[in-house]
């Protein structure tokens, strides 16, 4: 999960040809109390207890976010997408996103997901079915990905699960 995680930084999210360079992941456990499957199966992440590569979409608060499974059946590990750098499809994310400016359109989870058109319509399809994880992004070397501590959750925060890439401007010139 957490070299899921890292390996996700460079590749391209995509709904519908909207989406954008991931930035910024955070990766996520049920041995910690801050995943949603630290308790067991519910109705809510019932996603996570599936094979990796499928979608987890969930809400919190008026937003959704936007994971993806990583290991075996019943391990319950996931990756949450957690900010892109938007590359497809940038007349529907303006639109969908307006007024923010471009730098906010997609610079949170739930953001991102708005910007996307994720929904929980997409909560528990496979990765390929309705949202695409594509390779053709940037190669990020090792030093270009600085390991945090998770944001934005009040349990187990000094994990250094979040994981952002350094200037993913300069990547993308090449």
């Amino acid at each position: 999960m957490l070299e899921v995680a890292q390996a996700l930084l460079g590749k391209v999210l995509l709904k519908d040809d909207v989406g954008g360079l991931i930035v910024e992941t955070e990766a996520y456990h049920p041995s910690e109390p801050a995943s949603h499957s630290h308790r067991g199966p519910t109705r809510r992440n019932q996603t996570m207890f599936r094979a990796g590569g499928h979608v987890y979409v969930y809400r919190i608060h008026r937003s959704t976010c936007v994971n993806l499974v990583t290991g075996p059946p019943e391990e319950a590990a996931a990756v949450l997408i957690r900010a892109l750098l938007p590359t497809d499809g940038l007349d529907q994310i303006a639109a969908r996103r307006a007024p923010q400016p471009r730098r906010a359109w997609t610079d949170g989870p739930g953001k991102l997901c708005s910007a996307l058109g994720i929904t929980l319509d997409d909560d528990g399809t496979r990765v390929g079915q309705r949202v695409q994880v594509l390779s053709r992004g940037v190669e990020v070397p090792a030093h270009a990905i600085e390991a945090t501590p998770r944001i934005g959750i009040s349990k187990a925060v000094d994990l250094p699960w979040r994981f952002v890439l350094r200037e993913p401007h300069l990547l993308l010139l090449g």
